[in-house]
Protein backbone atom coordinates (compact mmCIF):
# COMPACT_ATOMS: atom_id res chain seq x y z
CA UNK A 1 0.00 0.00 0.00
CA UNK A 2 2.72 2.65 1.13
CA UNK A 3 5.11 1.27 -2.24
CA UNK A 4 1.78 2.18 -4.60
CA UNK A 5 1.64 5.46 -2.83
CA UNK A 6 4.69 6.33 -3.52
CA UNK A 7 4.64 5.30 -7.05
CA UNK A 8 2.12 7.13 -7.68
CA UNK A 9 3.89 10.52 -5.68
CA UNK A 10 6.50 9.73 -7.95
CA UNK A 11 4.32 9.54 -11.18
CA UNK A 12 2.29 12.97 -10.48
CA UNK A 13 6.09 14.56 -9.78
CA UNK A 14 7.47 13.32 -13.48
CA UNK A 15 4.04 14.88 -15.08
CA UNK A 16 4.03 18.11 -13.04
CA UNK A 17 8.06 18.68 -13.66
CA UNK A 18 7.44 18.65 -17.25
CA UNK A 19 11.30 19.11 -17.55
CA UNK A 20 14.58 16.95 -17.40
CA UNK A 21 16.80 18.54 -15.36
CA UNK A 22 19.41 17.09 -17.31
CA UNK A 23 18.35 19.44 -19.98
CA UNK A 24 19.57 22.81 -17.86
CA UNK A 25 22.49 24.84 -19.75
CA UNK A 26 24.94 26.19 -17.77
CA UNK A 27 27.19 28.70 -19.36
CA UNK A 28 31.03 27.39 -19.52
CA UNK A 29 32.31 30.18 -17.84
CA UNK A 30 30.41 29.15 -14.45
CA UNK A 31 31.12 25.52 -14.12
CA UNK A 32 33.90 25.59 -12.14
CA UNK A 33 32.50 27.62 -9.09
CA UNK A 34 28.91 28.75 -7.88
CA UNK A 35 30.38 31.79 -6.08
CA UNK A 36 30.42 33.16 -9.44
CA UNK A 37 31.38 36.82 -9.21
CA UNK A 38 30.86 38.87 -12.50
CA UNK A 39 33.94 39.29 -14.74
CA UNK A 40 34.32 42.47 -16.77
CA UNK A 41 36.69 45.14 -17.39
CA UNK A 42 37.07 48.54 -15.95
CA UNK A 43 34.46 51.04 -17.66
CA UNK A 44 32.46 47.99 -19.18
CA UNK A 45 28.71 48.64 -18.11
CA UNK A 46 26.92 45.81 -16.45
CA UNK A 47 24.13 44.41 -18.81
CA UNK A 48 20.77 43.22 -17.95
CA UNK A 49 22.06 39.83 -18.71
CA UNK A 50 24.95 40.12 -16.27
CA UNK A 51 22.48 41.25 -13.46
CA UNK A 52 19.83 38.99 -14.36
CA UNK A 53 17.44 41.89 -14.28
CA UNK A 54 14.02 40.02 -15.25
CA UNK A 55 14.92 37.86 -11.87
CA UNK A 56 15.27 40.64 -9.64
CA UNK A 57 12.43 42.07 -11.16
CA UNK A 58 10.15 39.57 -10.01
CA UNK A 59 11.72 38.78 -6.90
CA UNK A 60 11.19 42.82 -5.53
CA UNK A 61 7.66 42.98 -7.25
CA UNK A 62 5.84 40.23 -5.83
CA UNK A 63 3.57 41.57 -3.46
CA UNK A 64 2.63 38.68 -1.17
CA UNK A 65 2.60 39.48 2.33
CA UNK A 66 4.64 36.36 3.65
CA UNK A 67 7.12 37.41 6.16
CA UNK A 68 7.50 38.68 9.33
CA UNK A 69 9.43 42.07 9.90
CA UNK A 70 11.27 41.95 13.40
CA UNK A 71 12.60 45.21 12.77
CA UNK A 72 9.34 47.39 12.37
CA UNK A 73 7.09 48.62 14.99
CA UNK A 74 4.67 46.12 15.59
CA UNK A 75 6.01 42.92 13.61
CA UNK A 76 4.42 43.08 10.62
CA UNK A 77 3.81 40.83 7.96
CA UNK A 78 5.20 42.21 4.93
CA UNK A 79 6.80 41.45 1.36
CA UNK A 80 10.15 40.48 0.72
CA UNK A 81 11.07 43.78 -0.81
CA UNK A 82 10.03 45.77 2.33
CA UNK A 83 11.45 42.84 4.77
CA UNK A 84 15.00 43.54 2.91
CA UNK A 85 14.92 46.88 2.38
CA UNK A 86 13.84 47.73 5.39
CA UNK A 87 16.65 44.93 7.05
CA UNK A 88 19.19 47.45 4.71
CA UNK A 89 18.24 50.61 6.72
CA UNK A 90 18.44 49.45 9.47
CA UNK A 91 21.81 47.71 9.02
CA UNK A 92 24.35 49.58 11.87
CA UNK A 93 26.73 50.20 8.87
CA UNK A 94 24.14 52.14 6.32
CA UNK A 95 25.34 55.77 6.37
CA UNK A 96 22.99 58.85 7.19
CA UNK A 97 23.38 60.26 3.68
CA UNK A 98 22.21 56.83 1.71
CA UNK A 99 19.04 56.40 4.84
CA UNK A 100 18.09 59.83 3.49
CA UNK A 101 18.00 58.93 -0.01
CA UNK A 102 16.31 55.79 0.84
CA UNK A 103 13.53 57.55 2.66
CA UNK A 104 13.65 60.67 0.34
CA UNK A 105 13.79 58.42 -2.84
CA UNK A 106 11.68 55.19 -2.81
CA UNK A 107 12.66 54.10 -6.56
CA UNK A 108 16.45 54.14 -5.44
CA UNK A 109 15.93 52.25 -2.22
CA UNK A 110 14.78 48.85 -4.69
CA UNK A 111 17.80 49.90 -7.03
CA UNK A 112 20.08 49.98 -4.06
CA UNK A 113 18.43 46.64 -2.76
CA UNK A 114 19.00 44.65 -6.06
CA UNK A 115 22.70 45.65 -6.56
CA UNK A 116 22.73 44.55 -2.31
CA UNK A 117 20.99 41.27 -3.44
CA UNK A 118 23.82 40.13 -6.02
CA UNK A 119 26.41 41.64 -3.91
CA UNK A 120 24.99 39.20 -1.34
CA UNK A 121 24.94 36.15 -2.77
CA UNK A 122 28.52 36.89 -4.42
CA UNK A 123 27.82 37.87 -8.04
CA UNK A 124 29.09 41.37 -7.16
CA UNK A 125 32.86 40.81 -6.28
CA UNK A 126 34.12 42.98 -3.75
CA UNK A 127 36.02 44.92 -6.58
CA UNK A 128 33.21 46.58 -8.38
CA UNK A 129 32.30 50.06 -7.83
CA UNK A 130 29.91 52.23 -9.57
CA UNK A 131 31.23 55.74 -9.58
CA UNK A 132 33.25 57.10 -12.48
CA UNK A 133 35.03 58.80 -9.97
CA UNK A 134 36.73 56.30 -8.46
CA UNK A 135 40.90 56.23 -7.97
CA UNK A 136 42.04 53.32 -6.55
CA UNK A 137 43.68 50.68 -8.48
CA UNK A 138 42.28 47.97 -6.58
CA UNK A 139 38.62 48.43 -7.79
CA UNK A 140 36.95 48.66 -11.60
CA UNK A 141 34.41 50.78 -12.28
CA UNK A 142 31.15 49.84 -13.88
CA UNK A 143 27.83 51.48 -14.90
CA UNK A 144 24.93 49.92 -14.06
CA UNK A 145 22.50 51.34 -16.43
CA UNK A 146 19.26 49.19 -15.54
CA UNK A 147 19.53 50.00 -11.90
CA UNK A 148 20.94 53.87 -12.01
CA UNK A 149 18.18 55.61 -12.76
CA UNK A 150 17.79 57.80 -10.12
CA UNK A 151 20.58 60.20 -9.32
CA UNK A 152 21.19 58.32 -6.33
CA UNK A 153 24.77 56.77 -5.78
CA UNK A 154 25.28 52.88 -5.28
CA UNK A 155 28.58 53.48 -3.89
CA UNK A 156 31.03 50.31 -4.01
CA UNK A 157 30.96 46.93 -3.56
CA UNK A 158 32.65 46.86 -0.58
CA UNK A 159 30.60 49.43 1.11
CA UNK A 160 27.44 47.75 0.36
CA UNK A 161 28.79 44.41 1.94
CA UNK A 162 29.79 45.62 4.92
CA UNK A 163 25.71 47.15 5.27
CA UNK A 164 24.96 43.78 4.56
CA UNK A 165 27.61 42.07 7.25
CA UNK A 166 25.77 44.48 9.86
CA UNK A 167 22.09 43.95 9.17
CA UNK A 168 21.69 41.33 11.92
CA UNK A 169 18.96 41.31 14.06
CA UNK A 170 19.43 42.99 18.08
CA UNK A 171 20.07 39.49 19.43
CA UNK A 172 22.31 38.66 16.89
CA UNK A 173 24.90 41.50 17.96
CA UNK A 174 25.15 39.85 21.29
CA UNK A 175 25.16 35.92 20.03
CA UNK A 176 26.81 35.16 16.66
CA UNK A 177 24.27 34.42 13.63
CA UNK A 178 23.37 30.99 12.66
CA UNK A 179 25.93 29.59 10.00
CA UNK A 180 24.35 26.34 8.48
CA UNK A 181 20.76 25.51 7.08
CA UNK A 182 20.15 23.30 10.12
CA UNK A 183 20.99 25.88 12.72
CA UNK A 184 18.49 27.91 11.10
CA UNK A 185 16.34 25.40 11.53
CA UNK A 186 16.94 24.63 14.64
CA UNK A 187 15.81 27.99 16.36
CA UNK A 188 12.51 27.71 13.68
CA UNK A 189 11.92 24.75 15.61
CA UNK A 190 12.31 26.22 18.86
CA UNK A 191 9.88 29.04 18.28
CA UNK A 192 12.44 32.00 17.00
CA UNK A 193 10.93 33.50 14.46
CA UNK A 194 12.35 34.63 12.20
CA UNK A 195 15.40 32.64 13.21
CA UNK A 196 17.71 35.16 11.83
CA UNK A 197 17.71 38.32 9.46
CA UNK A 198 17.28 37.69 6.03
CA UNK A 199 20.43 39.12 4.73
CA UNK A 200 22.17 36.71 7.12
CA UNK A 201 19.68 33.70 5.80
CA UNK A 202 21.22 35.05 1.71
CA UNK A 203 24.93 34.64 3.52
CA UNK A 204 24.38 31.25 4.61
CA UNK A 205 22.27 29.50 1.99
CA UNK A 206 25.00 31.12 -0.67
CA UNK A 207 27.94 29.90 1.42
CA UNK A 208 29.58 27.02 -0.96
CA UNK A 209 30.13 24.48 1.97
CA UNK A 210 26.46 24.18 2.16
CA UNK A 211 26.23 23.85 -1.88
CA UNK A 212 25.54 20.32 -1.51
CA UNK A 213 23.38 20.01 1.05
CA UNK A 214 20.92 22.35 0.11
CA UNK A 215 21.38 20.97 -3.62
CA UNK A 216 20.07 17.51 -2.17
CA UNK A 217 18.31 18.58 -0.30
CA UNK A 218 15.60 21.24 -2.34
CA UNK A 219 17.16 20.58 -6.09
CA UNK A 220 17.41 17.71 -8.82
CA UNK A 221 20.74 17.48 -9.75
CA UNK A 222 22.55 19.34 -11.32
CA UNK A 223 20.69 22.45 -10.25
CA UNK A 224 22.27 24.14 -6.45
CA UNK A 225 21.00 27.52 -5.30
CA UNK A 226 23.20 29.45 -6.57
CA UNK A 227 22.52 28.62 -10.40
CA UNK A 228 19.16 30.07 -9.59
CA UNK A 229 21.01 34.00 -10.12
CA UNK A 230 23.15 32.77 -13.29
CA UNK A 231 22.49 33.31 -17.24
CA UNK A 232 20.68 29.85 -17.25
CA UNK A 233 17.83 28.21 -19.69
CA UNK A 234 15.45 28.20 -16.62
CA UNK A 235 12.72 31.46 -16.81
CA UNK A 236 13.39 34.33 -14.20
CA UNK A 237 9.93 33.96 -13.06
CA UNK A 238 10.28 30.95 -12.33
CA UNK A 239 13.80 30.89 -10.91
CA UNK A 240 12.20 34.01 -9.06
CA UNK A 241 9.59 32.15 -7.11
CA UNK A 242 12.30 29.16 -5.77
CA UNK A 243 13.90 31.75 -4.07
CA UNK A 244 11.34 33.09 -2.46
CA UNK A 245 9.33 30.04 -1.47
CA UNK A 246 13.16 29.06 0.00
CA UNK A 247 13.23 32.20 2.11
CA UNK A 248 9.75 31.23 3.59
CA UNK A 249 11.05 27.68 4.06
CA UNK A 250 13.77 29.11 6.30
CA UNK A 251 12.11 32.53 8.03
CA UNK A 252 9.08 31.32 8.54
CA UNK A 253 9.19 27.32 8.76
CA UNK A 254 8.94 24.41 7.08
CA UNK A 255 5.59 23.53 8.61
CA UNK A 256 3.75 26.50 7.43
CA UNK A 257 1.79 26.70 4.66
CA UNK A 258 4.35 28.38 2.30
CA UNK A 259 2.19 30.97 -0.22
CA UNK A 260 5.11 30.34 -2.91
CA UNK A 261 4.38 26.56 -3.29
CA UNK A 262 3.24 25.13 -6.49
CA UNK A 263 1.60 21.52 -7.16
CA UNK A 264 5.15 20.09 -7.49
CA UNK A 265 6.25 21.49 -4.04
CA UNK A 266 3.09 20.20 -2.30
CA UNK A 267 3.79 16.77 -3.57
CA UNK A 268 7.20 16.77 -2.83
CA UNK A 269 7.92 18.63 0.68
CA UNK A 270 11.19 20.55 0.93
CA UNK A 271 11.33 20.47 -2.85
CA UNK A 272 11.12 24.12 -4.52
CA UNK A 273 8.77 24.59 -7.46
CA UNK A 274 8.61 24.12 -10.87
CA UNK A 275 11.54 25.30 -12.68
CA UNK A 276 10.30 26.08 -15.83
CA UNK A 277 12.84 25.15 -19.34
CA UNK A 278 13.06 27.74 -22.12
CA UNK A 279 14.65 27.51 -25.32
CA UNK A 280 17.51 29.49 -26.99
CA UNK A 281 14.98 31.81 -28.43
CA UNK A 282 12.63 32.44 -25.21
CA UNK A 283 16.48 33.32 -23.07
CA UNK A 284 16.54 35.46 -26.24
CA UNK A 285 13.76 37.86 -25.25
CA UNK A 286 14.86 37.71 -21.46
CA UNK A 287 16.94 40.56 -20.06
CA UNK A 288 17.06 42.91 -23.11
CA UNK A 289 18.66 45.80 -22.99
CA UNK A 290 16.56 48.98 -24.00
CA UNK A 291 18.45 51.23 -26.37
CA UNK A 292 18.39 54.16 -24.30
CA UNK A 293 20.63 52.18 -21.56
CA UNK A 294 22.84 51.17 -24.07
CA UNK A 295 23.59 54.72 -25.02
CA UNK A 296 23.78 55.84 -20.92
CA UNK A 297 26.25 53.10 -20.76
CA UNK A 298 28.89 54.29 -23.45
CA UNK A 299 28.45 57.78 -22.42
CA UNK A 300 29.80 56.46 -18.69
CA UNK A 301 32.23 54.78 -20.10
CA UNK A 302 33.95 57.34 -22.28
CA UNK A 303 33.48 59.46 -19.19
CA UNK A 304 35.51 57.18 -17.12
CA UNK A 305 38.47 56.82 -19.93
CA UNK A 306 38.43 60.24 -20.17
CA UNK A 307 39.28 60.80 -16.27
CA UNK A 308 41.52 57.82 -16.41
CA UNK A 309 43.48 59.58 -18.93
CA UNK A 310 43.21 62.94 -17.21
CA UNK A 311 44.54 61.44 -14.18
CA UNK A 312 47.41 59.58 -15.80
CA UNK A 313 48.48 62.99 -17.27
CA UNK A 314 48.26 64.48 -13.98
CA UNK A 315 50.33 61.73 -12.24
CA UNK A 316 53.34 61.80 -15.02
CA UNK A 317 53.21 65.66 -14.03
CA UNK A 318 54.05 64.96 -10.75
CA UNK A 319 56.30 62.16 -11.47
CA UNK A 320 58.17 64.26 -13.62
CA UNK A 321 58.76 67.09 -10.78
CA UNK A 322 59.52 64.76 -8.27
CA UNK A 323 62.37 63.24 -10.58
CA UNK A 324 63.62 66.74 -12.28
CA UNK A 325 66.04 68.52 -9.64
CA UNK A 326 64.38 71.79 -8.46
CA UNK A 327 65.84 75.36 -10.02
CA UNK A 328 68.71 76.45 -8.19
CA UNK A 329 68.42 79.90 -6.67
CA UNK A 330 70.79 82.88 -8.63
CA UNK A 331 73.83 83.28 -6.69
CA UNK A 332 73.38 85.98 -4.33
CA UNK A 333 76.49 88.43 -4.23
CA UNK A 334 77.86 89.79 -0.85
CA UNK A 335 77.63 92.97 0.26
CA UNK A 336 79.53 95.60 -1.33
CA UNK A 337 81.84 97.28 1.33
CA UNK A 338 82.00 101.29 1.72
CA UNK A 339 85.25 101.43 -0.70
CA UNK A 340 83.89 99.40 -3.66
CA UNK A 341 80.76 101.81 -3.22
CA UNK A 342 83.03 104.95 -3.55
CA UNK A 343 85.11 103.41 -6.29
CA UNK A 344 81.61 102.52 -8.33
CA UNK A 345 80.47 106.50 -7.24
CA UNK A 346 83.74 107.79 -9.03
CA UNK A 347 83.35 105.89 -12.11
CA UNK A 348 79.48 107.28 -12.64
CA UNK A 349 81.02 110.70 -11.59
CA UNK A 350 83.52 110.24 -14.46
CA UNK A 351 80.72 109.17 -16.91
CA UNK A 352 79.21 112.70 -16.28
CA UNK A 353 81.50 114.91 -17.68
CA UNK A 354 84.65 117.29 -16.38
CA UNK A 355 82.13 118.84 -13.14
CA UNK A 356 81.74 115.60 -11.61
CA UNK A 357 86.05 114.18 -11.65
CA UNK A 358 87.59 117.14 -9.11
CA UNK A 359 90.45 115.90 -7.76
CA UNK A 360 90.20 114.00 -4.61
CA UNK A 361 92.00 116.18 -2.89
CA UNK A 362 89.52 118.94 -3.55
CA UNK A 363 86.91 116.39 -2.97
CA UNK A 364 88.54 114.96 -0.03
CA UNK A 365 86.42 115.11 3.77
CA UNK A 366 87.41 118.49 5.48
CA UNK A 367 88.98 120.33 3.19
CA UNK A 368 87.90 124.00 3.86
CA UNK A 369 86.99 124.53 0.34
CA UNK A 370 84.23 121.87 0.74
CA UNK A 371 82.98 124.06 3.62
CA UNK A 372 83.21 127.94 1.70
CA UNK A 373 80.02 128.72 -0.29
CA UNK A 374 80.20 131.40 -2.98
CA UNK A 375 77.62 133.92 -2.05
CA UNK A 376 76.81 136.90 0.23
CA UNK A 377 80.61 137.30 0.57
CA UNK A 378 81.60 140.29 3.36
CA UNK A 379 84.43 142.76 2.19
CA UNK A 380 87.99 141.42 3.36
CA UNK A 381 88.84 142.47 7.15
CA UNK A 382 91.92 144.81 6.95
CA UNK A 383 92.87 143.37 10.28
CA UNK A 384 92.36 139.73 9.23
CA UNK A 385 94.64 140.50 5.71
CA UNK A 386 97.70 140.15 6.88
CA UNK A 387 97.72 137.25 8.77
CA UNK A 388 95.33 135.50 6.21
CA UNK A 389 96.32 133.96 3.47
CA UNK A 390 94.40 134.76 0.40
CA UNK A 391 91.24 132.58 -0.50
CA UNK A 392 91.05 130.65 -3.26
CA UNK A 393 89.26 129.82 -6.49
CA UNK A 394 87.46 127.62 -6.25
CA UNK A 395 85.68 127.16 -9.35
CA UNK A 396 83.73 129.08 -12.37
CA UNK A 397 80.30 128.38 -13.13
CA UNK A 398 79.61 127.48 -16.75
CA UNK A 399 76.48 129.05 -17.54
CA UNK A 400 75.69 127.09 -20.25
CA UNK A 401 75.72 123.56 -18.14
CA UNK A 402 74.22 125.48 -14.81
CA UNK A 403 71.65 122.79 -13.06
CA UNK A 404 68.18 124.53 -11.47
CA UNK A 405 67.16 123.28 -8.23
CA UNK A 406 64.97 121.25 -9.17
CA UNK A 407 67.63 119.28 -11.97
CA UNK A 408 69.63 119.17 -9.68
CA UNK A 409 67.41 117.55 -6.59
CA UNK A 410 66.92 115.15 -9.47
CA UNK A 411 70.41 114.27 -10.19
CA UNK A 412 70.95 113.79 -6.45
CA UNK A 413 68.47 111.18 -6.70
CA UNK A 414 69.46 109.43 -9.36
CA UNK A 415 73.07 109.08 -9.08
CA UNK A 416 74.22 109.56 -5.00
CA UNK A 417 73.69 107.20 -2.48
CA UNK A 418 72.05 108.56 0.54
CA UNK A 419 73.76 106.42 2.98
CA UNK A 420 77.13 107.73 2.24
CA UNK A 421 78.41 110.45 3.28
CA UNK A 422 77.57 113.72 1.63
CA UNK A 423 81.11 115.06 1.77
CA UNK A 424 82.70 112.81 -0.28
CA UNK A 425 79.75 113.73 -3.64
CA UNK A 426 80.71 117.78 -3.51
CA UNK A 427 81.24 119.53 -7.22
CA UNK A 428 80.54 123.00 -8.62
CA UNK A 429 76.41 122.12 -9.08
CA UNK A 430 76.27 120.80 -5.21
CA UNK A 431 77.92 124.03 -4.46
CA UNK A 432 76.16 126.30 -6.62
CA UNK A 433 72.67 124.49 -4.59
CA UNK A 434 73.98 125.06 -1.27
CA UNK A 435 74.55 128.85 -2.21
CA UNK A 436 70.82 129.21 -3.49
CA UNK A 437 69.04 127.82 -0.80
CA UNK A 438 71.76 130.30 1.59
CA UNK A 439 70.27 133.14 -0.47
CA UNK A 440 66.58 131.96 -0.24
CA UNK A 441 66.98 130.96 3.76
CA UNK A 442 68.56 134.99 3.96
CA UNK A 443 65.52 136.10 2.14
CA UNK A 444 63.37 134.53 4.59
CA UNK A 445 65.27 135.72 7.74
CA UNK A 446 65.62 139.09 6.42
CA UNK A 447 69.71 138.99 7.44
CA UNK A 448 72.53 136.54 6.78
CA UNK A 449 72.31 132.77 8.41
CA UNK A 450 75.43 133.38 10.40
CA UNK A 451 75.53 134.24 14.31
CA UNK A 452 76.74 137.48 15.53
CA UNK A 453 80.67 137.54 16.05
CA UNK A 454 82.94 138.28 19.05
CA UNK A 455 84.86 141.66 18.36
CA UNK A 456 88.06 140.07 19.03
CA UNK A 457 88.83 136.38 17.31
CA UNK A 458 91.37 133.92 18.81
CA UNK A 459 94.49 133.60 16.81
CA UNK A 460 94.67 130.91 14.11
CA UNK A 461 97.03 128.60 14.32
CA UNK A 462 99.31 127.96 11.34
CA UNK A 463 97.62 124.79 10.08
CA UNK A 464 94.27 126.41 9.56
CA UNK A 465 92.79 127.85 6.42
CA UNK A 466 90.87 130.97 6.30
CA UNK A 467 87.71 131.02 4.99
CA UNK A 468 85.58 133.81 3.84
CA UNK A 469 81.81 133.44 5.19
CA UNK A 470 79.13 136.11 4.89
CA UNK A 471 80.10 139.24 7.00
CA UNK A 472 78.45 140.77 10.21
CA UNK A 473 79.41 144.14 11.67
CA UNK A 474 80.81 144.23 14.75
CA UNK A 475 79.82 145.97 18.22
CA UNK A 476 81.48 149.21 16.75
CA UNK A 477 79.44 149.54 13.39
CA UNK A 478 82.62 148.21 10.51
CA UNK A 479 82.84 145.44 9.04
CA UNK A 480 84.13 142.21 10.46
CA UNK A 481 85.40 139.15 8.88
CA UNK A 482 84.05 136.11 11.13
CA UNK A 483 85.45 132.88 10.78
CA UNK A 484 86.11 129.25 11.65
CA UNK A 485 88.54 127.27 12.39
CA UNK A 486 89.80 123.53 11.87
CA UNK A 487 92.29 121.58 13.55
CA UNK A 488 93.38 118.78 11.55
CA UNK A 489 95.30 115.37 13.33
CA UNK A 490 98.67 116.27 13.39
CA UNK A 491 99.83 113.00 13.80
CA UNK A 492 102.27 111.76 10.84
CA UNK A 493 100.52 109.44 9.48
CA UNK A 494 97.14 111.83 9.16
CA UNK A 495 99.17 114.67 7.71
CA UNK A 496 97.67 115.01 4.22
CA UNK A 497 94.83 113.36 4.33
CA UNK A 498 92.27 116.68 5.40
CA UNK A 499 90.23 114.17 7.69
CA UNK A 500 88.04 116.86 9.94
CA UNK A 501 88.92 115.99 13.28
CA UNK A 502 87.80 118.87 15.45
CA UNK A 503 85.75 121.85 14.86
CA UNK A 504 85.37 125.11 16.86
CA UNK A 505 82.66 126.86 16.23
CA UNK A 506 82.07 130.76 16.42
CA UNK A 507 84.18 132.68 19.06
Amino acid sequence: MASSSSTDRLSIASNVQGWNPQQVNTPPQYLGRKTLPIKRNDAEPLTREDLQYDLLYYIFADRTPAFVDPLAPGRPTVNFCDLYVNALYNSSKCSKVLKDKMVETPAFAIEFAKIALLTNVGRINTTMAFFPEMKTALRSYHPVPSLQKTDGNLQDAPRIKNCLKAALLPSEFKVPPPSSPAEVLEKVRAGQIPPTSVVNLIFVLANSNHAQTLAHTHFDAPLEFLDLFLPINLSSASRARAFLWLMFYYLQGPDKPNPFADELSRAQPGKVPRLNHLSREQMQQENVDPPEEIDWGRKMSAHRTKFLRDLVDEMEMERRKKKEPPPTAPPVSPPLTTEQLSAIRRQRMQRQGPSATASPAQNSRGSSHTHDYPVMRAAPDPRAQSSRMAPRSHYSENTAQERSMLEQAWHLTQTVDPLQDSDEEGDEHLRLDYGRRLRVLSRLRGKSPTPEPIPEPEPMPPQAMPTPMPGATDPSGGPHQSQFRVQLNQDAGDQGSGRLQQVHFWK
